[in-house]
């Protein structure tokens, strides 16, 4: 027979104590974050350049029509 020593015990209730452990919930639940598509900053300067080239292509396509209209 094994002596019952401190060391003994001790394997005991980690033995016991350590599976429970295992089956707690983390503190701080994980969160998966969505990594899909752009960030919004980046979607937002994207937008931006494109509604100023359709503005300039409009203006320079109307003053062009308004010049060669003129007398």
């Amino acid at each position: 027979m094994a002596p019952r020593g401190r060391g003994s015990l001790v394997h005991r209730a980690a033995a016991i104590l350590l599976p429970l452990l295992a089956l707690l919930p983390p503190a701080t639940p994980h969160r998966r974050r969505d990594e899909r598509g752009l960030s919004q900053s980046t979607e937002n300067a994207i937008l931006l350049v494109g509604a100023v080239s359709v503005a300039t292509i409009v203006v320079t396509a109307v003053t062009a029509y308004v010049k060669s209209h003129l007398p």
